[in-house]
């Protein structure tokens, strides 16, 4: 709570906003996720939105207590994709992308994923996040938890500001995020088909909060209901997408060029999609390759083997599939987008989850 004689989170940010411009702050980590970035007057406007939601989530992540500030700038100061806000800014270069909604939105978004990779790390028990170590091991698993908490709690801040339907949206979004992560934690139940059920969680817990950047950006823009529907699928497709990349890159990524060391799903006994496949079929060819991925391979020599069976198989092949899939249905749904650069931009973005090595 704000009390008599302090200042709100919120209103600290917007008294920053007529400082200094934003754009031309020091320090702020850039996004990563360039390759499919567009150049000229749209990357630039992107660009600059984009300082603007970092210079909003250093503003959202400080505390008046020193620990806590530290504790929750921890992930954000180690950079990222920024993926969804990215997204939310693009979706609402095809209205008012000048809305100051906008990028309030886009900061929320990011704060709910940061919230979760703090959440995620504690029950994968991962030492190391975006290259440094996970608040978990640096701290405790309580200091991690309660971190994330903490980012929710801001981001609730600012959604009250965003109106009703914001925080319904939100709420609803935060349901499917933690029903992905529960369905994920217990497994596929008796008559549910694990495949189906792997990529139903993946919806939940990776697209469910890409299609709501798409449609934050696109209604806070003023973007028409019918267009702002079709982003929010393409949203929604693109992100599980872009979750079947990192899986495919934890295969055929060498020498760590991912950010971290190649089969670490297998290390850890995750059966992402290329392992479903070959689990579920009856190629004599993978019968090897079954048994070792059968459970979690921590054996040297066996992990080595089971990499290379995976890299040359037809069940990775047909995870490709399914990949190029999820991005062709995405690219589909930019039917509905005016042409220009903005539709040419979320085009390049189903190329990239594709094709991208990290």
């Amino acid at each position: 709570m704000t009390g008599a004689g302090t200042t709100s989170p919120r209103a600290r940010g917007r008294r920053d906003h007529q400082e200094t411009p934003l754009w031309h702050r020091p320090s702020t980590p850039p996004s990563t996720i360039g390759p499919w970035l567009p150049e000229g007057e749209l990357g630039n406007a992107l660009a600059q939105g984009l300082a603007r939601v970092e210079a909003s989530l250093a503003t959202a992540v400080a505390s008046d207590h020193s620990f806590v500030s530290e504790a929750a700038g921890h992930l954000m100061s180690a950079g990222g994709k920024r993926f969804r806000p990215m997204l939310a800014l693009l979706a609402a270069q095809l209205g008012n992308a000048d809305a100051p909604e906008v990028v309030d939105a886009a900061v929320v978004c990011e704060l709910t994923h940061l919230a979760t990779l703090y959440h995620d790390d504690v029950m994968d028990e991962a030492s190391v996040r975006r290259g440094a170590p996970s608040a978990n091991s640096r701290w405790t698993n309580s200091v991690a938890i309660l971190t994330g908490d903490f980012l929710f709690a801001r981001a609730s801040d600012l959604l009250a500001d965003l109106g009703p339907e914001a925080v319904r949206v939100q709420a609803q979004t935060f349901e499917r995020l933690v029903t992905g992560q529960l369905r994920e934690t217990v497994g596929a139940q008796s008559g549910e088909e694990p495949i189906d059920h792997y990529l139903s969680v993946l919806a939940d817990k990776t697209g469910s909060l890409v299609a709501t950047s798409a449609r934050f950006g696109a209604s806070f823009a003023g973007v028409d209901d019918a267009l702002v529907a079709e982003l929010t699928a393409f949203g929604e497709e693109v992100g599980v997408a872009f979750q079947l990349s990192d899986d495919l890159i934890d295969i055929v990524s060498e020498g760590g060029a991912s950010g971290k060391q190649p089969g670490t799903d297998l290390r850890e006994g995750i059966a992402t999609l290329p392992v479903l496949f070959a689990l579920a079929g009856d190629d004599p060819d993978e019968a090897r390759l079954r048994e070792l991925v059968a459970g979690p391979v921590v054996d040297d020599t066996e992990h080595a083997e089971a990499l290379e069976l995976l890299r040359s198989s037809a069940s990775l092949a047909r995870a490709t599939a399914v990949l190029e899939g999820y991005a062709d249905r995405a690219r589909a749904r930019l039917a509905a987008v005016p042409e220009g650069p903005v539709r040419e931009a979320l085009s390049a973005l189903c190329t990239y989850v594709v094709t991208r090595t990290s």
